[in-house]
Protein backbone atom coordinates (compact mmCIF):
# COMPACT_ATOMS: atom_id res chain seq x y z
CA UNK A 1 0.00 0.00 0.00
CA UNK A 2 1.10 3.40 -0.97
CA UNK A 3 2.44 5.54 2.20
CA UNK A 4 -0.40 6.68 4.89
CA UNK A 5 -2.38 3.93 4.88
CA UNK A 6 -2.79 1.98 7.95
CA UNK A 7 -3.44 -1.97 8.97
CA UNK A 8 -7.04 -3.28 9.71
CA UNK A 9 -7.22 -7.05 10.36
CA UNK A 10 -10.60 -8.10 9.50
CA UNK A 11 -11.40 -11.46 10.61
CA UNK A 12 -14.74 -11.90 8.58
CA UNK A 13 -15.42 -11.29 4.76
CA UNK A 14 -18.87 -11.71 4.92
CA UNK A 15 -22.29 -9.37 4.49
CA UNK A 16 -21.12 -6.83 7.87
CA UNK A 17 -17.24 -7.07 7.00
CA UNK A 18 -17.85 -6.23 3.86
CA UNK A 19 -20.66 -3.93 3.52
CA UNK A 20 -19.95 -2.00 6.75
CA UNK A 21 -16.79 -2.07 8.81
CA UNK A 22 -14.23 -2.48 5.96
CA UNK A 23 -16.17 0.08 4.15
CA UNK A 24 -15.58 2.55 6.87
CA UNK A 25 -12.50 1.77 7.48
CA UNK A 26 -11.29 1.96 4.03
CA UNK A 27 -12.50 5.23 3.34
CA UNK A 28 -11.00 6.11 6.45
CA UNK A 29 -7.96 5.41 5.26
CA UNK A 30 -6.99 1.58 6.40
CA UNK A 31 -5.84 -0.75 4.09
CA UNK A 32 -8.25 -3.92 5.22
CA UNK A 33 -6.62 -7.34 4.79
CA UNK A 34 -9.61 -9.90 5.25
CA UNK A 35 -8.88 -13.22 7.03
CA UNK A 36 -11.53 -15.54 5.44
CA UNK A 37 -11.99 -19.45 5.53
CA UNK A 38 -13.96 -19.17 2.34
CA UNK A 39 -11.43 -19.65 -0.89
CA UNK A 40 -13.38 -18.29 -3.69
CA UNK A 41 -13.79 -14.98 -1.63
CA UNK A 42 -10.49 -14.75 -0.71
CA UNK A 43 -8.99 -15.14 -4.21
CA UNK A 44 -11.67 -12.73 -5.59
CA UNK A 45 -10.45 -10.15 -3.12
CA UNK A 46 -6.74 -10.64 -4.02
CA UNK A 47 -7.16 -10.95 -7.62
CA UNK A 48 -9.85 -7.56 -7.92
CA UNK A 49 -8.50 -6.01 -4.67
CA UNK A 50 -11.85 -4.13 -4.63
CA UNK A 51 -15.39 -4.78 -4.41
CA UNK A 52 -19.18 -3.25 -4.78
CA UNK A 53 -21.59 -2.39 -2.53
CA UNK A 54 -25.20 -2.03 -3.56
CA UNK A 55 -26.39 0.75 -1.86
CA UNK A 56 -30.46 0.07 -1.47
CA UNK A 57 -32.01 3.19 -0.45
CA UNK A 58 -34.66 5.45 -2.22
CA UNK A 59 -32.06 5.85 -4.76
CA UNK A 60 -29.94 2.70 -5.49
CA UNK A 61 -26.42 3.90 -5.80
CA UNK A 62 -22.63 1.88 -5.91
CA UNK A 63 -20.02 2.10 -3.41
CA UNK A 64 -16.57 0.48 -4.77
CA UNK A 65 -14.22 -0.40 -1.88
CA UNK A 66 -10.72 -0.14 -2.71
CA UNK A 67 -7.49 -0.99 -0.19
CA UNK A 68 -7.99 -4.40 0.14
CA UNK A 69 -6.93 -7.48 0.02
CA UNK A 70 -7.39 -11.18 1.62
CA UNK A 71 -5.44 -14.10 3.64
CA UNK A 72 -6.87 -17.46 3.99
CA UNK A 73 -7.82 -18.50 7.47
CA UNK A 74 -6.13 -21.29 7.11
CA UNK A 75 -2.94 -20.00 6.46
CA UNK A 76 -2.10 -19.99 10.29
CA UNK A 77 1.45 -18.41 9.49
CA UNK A 78 0.23 -15.64 7.57
CA UNK A 79 -3.03 -14.79 9.49
CA UNK A 80 -0.40 -14.67 12.63
CA UNK A 81 2.03 -12.52 11.20
CA UNK A 82 -0.74 -9.87 9.45
CA UNK A 83 -1.72 -9.30 13.38
CA UNK A 84 1.22 -8.78 14.75
CA UNK A 85 1.82 -5.67 12.35
CA UNK A 86 -1.97 -4.22 12.38
CA UNK A 87 -2.83 -0.93 13.58
CA UNK A 88 -6.35 -2.48 14.33
CA UNK A 89 -8.19 -5.97 14.28
CA UNK A 90 -11.41 -6.44 13.91
CA UNK A 91 -13.77 -9.60 14.02
CA UNK A 92 -17.29 -9.64 11.79
CA UNK A 93 -17.72 -13.75 12.37
CA UNK A 94 -20.63 -14.50 14.22
CA UNK A 95 -20.66 -15.94 17.71
CA UNK A 96 -19.71 -19.57 16.36
CA UNK A 97 -16.32 -19.00 13.98
CA UNK A 98 -15.20 -16.69 16.72
CA UNK A 99 -13.36 -19.77 18.73
CA UNK A 100 -10.92 -20.67 16.20
CA UNK A 101 -10.50 -16.42 15.56
CA UNK A 102 -9.80 -15.90 19.05
CA UNK A 103 -6.71 -18.54 19.33
CA UNK A 104 -4.96 -16.51 15.56
CA UNK A 105 -5.77 -13.62 17.35
CA UNK A 106 -3.95 -14.40 20.68
CA UNK A 107 -0.95 -16.08 18.70
CA UNK A 108 -0.50 -12.95 16.90
CA UNK A 109 -0.59 -10.82 20.05
CA UNK A 110 2.51 -12.92 21.19
CA UNK A 111 4.38 -12.19 18.50
CA UNK A 112 3.50 -8.75 18.32
CA UNK A 113 4.96 -9.21 21.80
CA UNK A 114 7.93 -10.79 21.14
CA UNK A 115 8.59 -7.96 18.27
CA UNK A 116 7.31 -4.76 20.32
CA UNK A 117 7.19 -5.47 23.76
CA UNK A 118 5.33 -1.62 24.43
CA UNK A 119 2.89 -2.13 21.40
CA UNK A 120 -0.87 -2.51 22.35
CA UNK A 121 -3.41 -3.26 19.92
CA UNK A 122 -7.51 -2.43 19.58
CA UNK A 123 -9.91 -4.73 18.61
CA UNK A 124 -13.00 -4.22 17.61
CA UNK A 125 -15.75 -6.98 18.16
CA UNK A 126 -17.97 -6.18 15.22
CA UNK A 127 -20.26 -8.64 16.53
CA UNK A 128 -23.68 -8.51 18.03
CA UNK A 129 -23.39 -10.19 21.65
CA UNK A 130 -23.40 -8.53 24.56
CA UNK A 131 -20.56 -8.76 27.18
CA UNK A 132 -18.42 -8.78 24.06
CA UNK A 133 -15.57 -7.55 25.61
CA UNK A 134 -15.50 -9.93 29.08
CA UNK A 135 -16.24 -13.04 26.73
CA UNK A 136 -12.92 -12.06 24.66
CA UNK A 137 -10.42 -11.43 27.81
CA UNK A 138 -11.57 -14.97 29.26
CA UNK A 139 -11.17 -16.78 25.82
CA UNK A 140 -7.82 -14.81 24.63
CA UNK A 141 -6.38 -15.45 28.24
CA UNK A 142 -6.78 -19.23 27.72
CA UNK A 143 -3.81 -18.90 24.95
CA UNK A 144 -1.97 -16.54 26.85
CA UNK A 145 0.89 -16.55 29.22
CA UNK A 146 0.07 -15.53 32.87
CA UNK A 147 3.15 -13.25 32.43
CA UNK A 148 1.63 -11.22 29.79
CA UNK A 149 0.74 -7.37 30.35
CA UNK A 150 -2.69 -7.73 28.98
CA UNK A 151 -4.86 -4.61 30.57
CA UNK A 152 -2.09 -2.57 29.14
CA UNK A 153 -1.70 -3.99 25.84
CA UNK A 154 -5.13 -5.02 24.46
CA UNK A 155 -7.99 -3.29 23.61
CA UNK A 156 -11.46 -4.83 23.27
CA UNK A 157 -13.89 -2.22 21.81
CA UNK A 158 -17.48 -3.44 22.09
CA UNK A 159 -19.92 -1.97 19.38
CA UNK A 160 -23.24 -2.31 18.41
CA UNK A 161 -24.04 -3.35 14.97
CA UNK A 162 -27.72 -1.09 13.63
CA UNK A 163 -26.88 -1.74 9.49
CA UNK A 164 -29.28 -4.00 8.12
CA UNK A 165 -27.72 -6.44 5.62
CA UNK A 166 -30.42 -8.65 3.65
CA UNK A 167 -29.58 -12.18 2.13
CA UNK A 168 -28.27 -12.42 -1.50
CA UNK A 169 -30.28 -13.88 -4.35
CA UNK A 170 -28.48 -16.88 -5.52
CA UNK A 171 -28.47 -15.65 -9.20
CA UNK A 172 -26.82 -12.01 -7.96
CA UNK A 173 -23.71 -14.45 -5.72
CA UNK A 174 -22.92 -16.81 -8.45
CA UNK A 175 -22.98 -13.81 -10.91
CA UNK A 176 -20.13 -11.87 -7.96
CA UNK A 177 -19.49 -13.52 -4.96
CA UNK A 178 -18.13 -10.30 -3.56
CA UNK A 179 -21.01 -8.04 -4.24
CA UNK A 180 -23.14 -7.29 -1.04
CA UNK A 181 -26.02 -5.08 -0.65
CA UNK A 182 -26.69 -2.79 2.41
CA UNK A 183 -29.17 -0.13 3.46
CA UNK A 184 -27.75 3.46 3.31
CA UNK A 185 -27.43 3.44 7.26
CA UNK A 186 -23.58 3.66 8.20
CA UNK A 187 -23.13 4.42 11.29
CA UNK A 188 -20.57 2.09 14.17
CA UNK A 189 -21.32 2.89 17.84
CA UNK A 190 -18.14 1.73 19.40
CA UNK A 191 -17.16 1.21 23.18
CA UNK A 192 -15.50 4.87 23.55
CA UNK A 193 -14.01 3.09 27.00
CA UNK A 194 -12.44 0.39 25.08
CA UNK A 195 -9.71 1.68 23.52
CA UNK A 196 -5.86 1.57 24.03
CA UNK A 197 -4.60 4.05 21.15
CA UNK A 198 -6.22 6.92 20.10
CA UNK A 199 -10.07 6.26 18.70
CA UNK A 200 -9.55 6.45 14.52
CA UNK A 201 -10.88 9.95 13.36
CA UNK A 202 -13.31 8.11 10.77
CA UNK A 203 -16.61 9.26 9.31
CA UNK A 204 -19.29 6.76 10.90
CA UNK A 205 -17.46 6.11 14.09
CA UNK A 206 -20.11 6.67 17.02
CA UNK A 207 -17.84 6.61 20.42
CA UNK A 208 -20.41 6.34 23.24
CA UNK A 209 -20.24 5.34 27.01
CA UNK A 210 -21.72 3.45 28.97
CA UNK A 211 -21.25 1.18 25.90
CA UNK A 212 -23.87 -1.17 27.75
CA UNK A 213 -26.95 1.10 27.33
CA UNK A 214 -26.35 0.94 23.33
CA UNK A 215 -25.74 -2.91 23.27
CA UNK A 216 -28.85 -2.93 24.96
CA UNK A 217 -30.55 -0.18 23.06
CA UNK A 218 -29.81 -1.98 20.09
CA UNK A 219 -30.85 -5.21 21.32
CA UNK A 220 -34.05 -4.73 23.34
CA UNK A 221 -35.45 -1.99 20.53
CA UNK A 222 -33.98 -2.60 16.76
CA UNK A 223 -33.49 -6.69 17.15
CA UNK A 224 -36.81 -6.70 18.87
CA UNK A 225 -38.62 -4.64 16.48
CA UNK A 226 -37.05 -6.89 14.04
CA UNK A 227 -38.14 -9.91 15.45
CA UNK A 228 -41.29 -8.35 16.14
CA UNK A 229 -41.88 -8.50 12.56
CA UNK A 230 -41.17 -11.19 11.42
CA UNK A 231 -43.17 -13.31 14.10
CA UNK A 232 -45.73 -11.40 14.40
CA UNK A 233 -46.26 -11.08 10.02
CA UNK A 234 -45.31 -14.78 9.52
CA UNK A 235 -48.37 -15.74 11.73
CA UNK A 236 -50.58 -13.88 10.06
CA UNK A 237 -50.19 -14.62 7.11
CA UNK A 238 -47.83 -17.49 6.27
CA UNK A 239 -47.27 -16.60 2.65
CA UNK A 240 -45.79 -12.77 3.43
CA UNK A 241 -42.18 -12.85 2.47
CA UNK A 242 -40.97 -9.39 2.98
CA UNK A 243 -40.32 -7.38 6.13
CA UNK A 244 -42.32 -4.51 4.39
CA UNK A 245 -45.31 -6.61 3.74
CA UNK A 246 -45.99 -7.20 6.97
CA UNK A 247 -45.85 -3.46 8.07
CA UNK A 248 -48.28 -2.29 5.60
CA UNK A 249 -51.01 -3.76 7.57
CA UNK A 250 -51.75 -1.29 9.90
CA UNK A 251 -52.44 -3.35 13.17
CA UNK A 252 -49.32 -5.40 12.88
CA UNK A 253 -47.33 -1.91 12.79
CA UNK A 254 -48.97 -0.19 15.43
CA UNK A 255 -48.73 -4.15 17.74
CA UNK A 256 -44.74 -4.03 17.01
CA UNK A 257 -44.36 -0.41 17.62
CA UNK A 258 -45.95 -1.03 20.95
CA UNK A 259 -43.90 -4.20 21.37
CA UNK A 260 -40.72 -1.55 20.97
CA UNK A 261 -42.14 1.21 23.21
CA UNK A 262 -42.69 -0.95 26.38
CA UNK A 263 -39.18 -2.50 25.84
CA UNK A 264 -37.83 1.41 25.53
CA UNK A 265 -39.60 2.02 28.29
CA UNK A 266 -37.28 -0.56 30.72
CA UNK A 267 -34.86 1.24 29.05
CA UNK A 268 -35.53 4.46 30.05
CA UNK A 269 -35.87 3.04 33.71
CA UNK A 270 -32.49 1.55 33.12
CA UNK A 271 -30.53 4.10 31.69
CA UNK A 272 -31.96 7.19 32.80
CA UNK A 273 -28.76 9.40 32.20
CA UNK A 274 -28.12 8.01 28.74
CA UNK A 275 -31.58 8.00 27.27
CA UNK A 276 -35.10 9.86 27.52
CA UNK A 277 -38.44 8.66 26.20
CA UNK A 278 -38.43 11.26 23.44
CA UNK A 279 -35.09 10.08 22.27
CA UNK A 280 -35.86 6.35 21.48
CA UNK A 281 -39.27 7.29 20.30
CA UNK A 282 -37.54 9.21 17.74
CA UNK A 283 -35.14 6.01 17.25
CA UNK A 284 -38.08 3.57 16.96
CA UNK A 285 -39.86 5.69 14.46
CA UNK A 286 -36.84 6.16 12.23
CA UNK A 287 -36.09 2.09 12.42
CA UNK A 288 -39.59 1.44 11.43
CA UNK A 289 -39.23 3.52 8.21
CA UNK A 290 -36.06 1.71 7.92
CA UNK A 291 -37.74 -1.80 7.98
CA UNK A 292 -40.32 -0.48 5.07
CA UNK A 293 -37.71 -0.14 2.83
CA UNK A 294 -38.70 -2.11 -0.10
CA UNK A 295 -35.77 -1.42 -2.18
CA UNK A 296 -33.63 -3.13 0.43
CA UNK A 297 -35.83 -6.64 0.45
CA UNK A 298 -35.39 -7.73 3.42
CA UNK A 299 -36.79 -11.20 4.20
CA UNK A 300 -39.39 -12.44 7.13
CA UNK A 301 -36.77 -15.54 7.01
CA UNK A 302 -33.58 -13.97 7.60
CA UNK A 303 -35.23 -11.89 10.26
CA UNK A 304 -36.60 -14.85 11.99
CA UNK A 305 -34.87 -17.81 11.51
CA UNK A 306 -32.37 -19.38 14.28
CA UNK A 307 -35.35 -19.95 17.29
CA UNK A 308 -33.16 -21.43 19.71
CA UNK A 309 -30.42 -18.34 19.40
CA UNK A 310 -33.02 -15.71 19.18
CA UNK A 311 -35.05 -17.13 21.84
CA UNK A 312 -32.35 -17.12 24.20
CA UNK A 313 -32.33 -15.95 27.40
CA UNK A 314 -30.72 -12.62 27.29
CA UNK A 315 -31.69 -12.21 23.96
CA UNK A 316 -33.87 -9.97 22.22
CA UNK A 317 -37.02 -11.17 23.40
CA UNK A 318 -36.39 -13.29 26.61
CA UNK A 319 -34.29 -10.68 27.93
CA UNK A 320 -36.62 -7.52 27.06
CA UNK A 321 -39.19 -9.61 28.86
CA UNK A 322 -36.94 -9.93 31.86
CA UNK A 323 -35.46 -6.19 31.55
CA UNK A 324 -39.76 -4.94 31.48
CA UNK A 325 -40.42 -7.03 34.28
CA UNK A 326 -37.23 -5.76 36.81
CA UNK A 327 -37.91 -2.41 35.86
CA UNK A 328 -41.84 -2.65 36.44
CA UNK A 329 -43.17 -1.83 32.63
CA UNK A 330 -46.41 -3.62 31.06
CA UNK A 331 -44.81 -6.33 28.82
CA UNK A 332 -47.95 -7.55 27.36
CA UNK A 333 -47.27 -6.68 23.73
CA UNK A 334 -43.81 -8.72 23.88
CA UNK A 335 -45.28 -11.76 25.08
CA UNK A 336 -47.81 -12.02 21.96
CA UNK A 337 -44.02 -11.55 20.21
CA UNK A 338 -42.83 -14.42 22.12
CA UNK A 339 -45.73 -16.81 21.53
CA UNK A 340 -45.63 -15.88 17.85
CA UNK A 341 -41.89 -16.83 18.01
CA UNK A 342 -42.51 -20.34 18.58
CA UNK A 343 -45.08 -20.76 15.88
CA UNK A 344 -42.85 -19.57 13.37
CA UNK A 345 -42.84 -21.49 9.32
CA UNK A 346 -41.18 -18.96 7.15
CA UNK A 347 -38.74 -20.74 4.63
CA UNK A 348 -35.81 -19.36 2.42
CA UNK A 349 -36.47 -18.69 -1.76
CA UNK A 350 -35.55 -22.23 -1.87
CA UNK A 351 -38.51 -23.30 0.61
CA UNK A 352 -36.40 -24.66 3.11
CA UNK A 353 -36.62 -23.59 6.99
CA UNK A 354 -33.60 -23.64 8.97
CA UNK A 355 -31.81 -26.84 9.83
CA UNK A 356 -31.80 -25.82 12.98
CA UNK A 357 -35.20 -24.72 13.44
CA UNK A 358 -36.56 -28.14 12.13
CA UNK A 359 -34.38 -29.49 14.90
CA UNK A 360 -36.07 -27.13 17.42
CA UNK A 361 -39.81 -27.43 16.25
CA UNK A 362 -39.13 -31.94 16.24
CA UNK A 363 -37.57 -31.35 19.99
CA UNK A 364 -40.15 -29.22 21.21
CA UNK A 365 -43.51 -29.65 19.19
CA UNK A 366 -44.62 -26.35 20.19
CA UNK A 367 -44.96 -26.95 23.46
CA UNK A 368 -44.89 -22.92 25.05
CA UNK A 369 -43.96 -24.43 28.71
CA UNK A 370 -41.12 -26.92 27.65
CA UNK A 371 -39.68 -23.97 24.90
CA UNK A 372 -40.36 -21.03 28.27
CA UNK A 373 -38.37 -23.43 30.31
CA UNK A 374 -35.70 -25.22 28.34
CA UNK A 375 -34.66 -22.34 25.89
CA UNK A 376 -35.88 -19.06 27.58
CA UNK A 377 -34.63 -20.32 30.74
CA UNK A 378 -37.51 -19.41 32.95
CA UNK A 379 -37.37 -21.20 36.19
CA UNK A 380 -40.56 -23.65 36.58
CA UNK A 381 -41.05 -22.45 39.51
CA UNK A 382 -39.54 -18.86 40.51
CA UNK A 383 -40.79 -17.58 36.99
CA UNK A 384 -44.44 -19.15 37.38
CA UNK A 385 -46.53 -16.27 36.66
CA UNK A 386 -44.66 -15.21 33.25
CA UNK A 387 -44.96 -18.78 32.14
CA UNK A 388 -48.54 -18.55 32.96
CA UNK A 389 -48.86 -15.21 31.92
CA UNK A 390 -47.53 -16.72 28.06
CA UNK A 391 -49.72 -20.00 28.29
CA UNK A 392 -52.64 -17.73 28.31
CA UNK A 393 -51.72 -15.32 25.56
CA UNK A 394 -50.79 -18.28 23.44
CA UNK A 395 -54.61 -19.67 24.36
CA UNK A 396 -55.55 -16.36 23.60
CA UNK A 397 -54.30 -15.99 20.19
CA UNK A 398 -55.09 -19.78 19.33
CA UNK A 399 -58.78 -18.31 19.37
CA UNK A 400 -57.47 -15.01 17.54
CA UNK A 401 -55.26 -15.78 14.56
CA UNK A 402 -56.36 -14.34 11.47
Amino acid sequence: MGMGYKKMVLFGAGKIGRSFIAQLFSKGGFEVVFVDVSKPVIDAINQRQSYSIIVKGQKETIVKVQHVRGVLATDESAVIKEVSEANLVATAVGQQGLPSVIALIAKGLMLRFDNNPESSLDIIIAENMRHGAHYFEQELKRYLPSLYPFTQLVGLVETSIGKMVPIMPMEAIEHDPLLVYAEPYNTLIIDKKGFKNPIPDIAGLAPKEPMKAWVDRKLFIHNLGHAATAYLGNQFNPSFKFLYEVLEVSFIEQTVRLTMLQSAAALVRKYPQEFSADSLLQHIDDLLLRFKNKALGDTIFRVGCDLHRKLGPNDRICGAIRLARETGVPYNALLKVLVAACRFTAVDEQGHELDADVEFKKSFQSNIESIMVNVCGFNKNDDRTVIEEVINESRFSNQNLQ
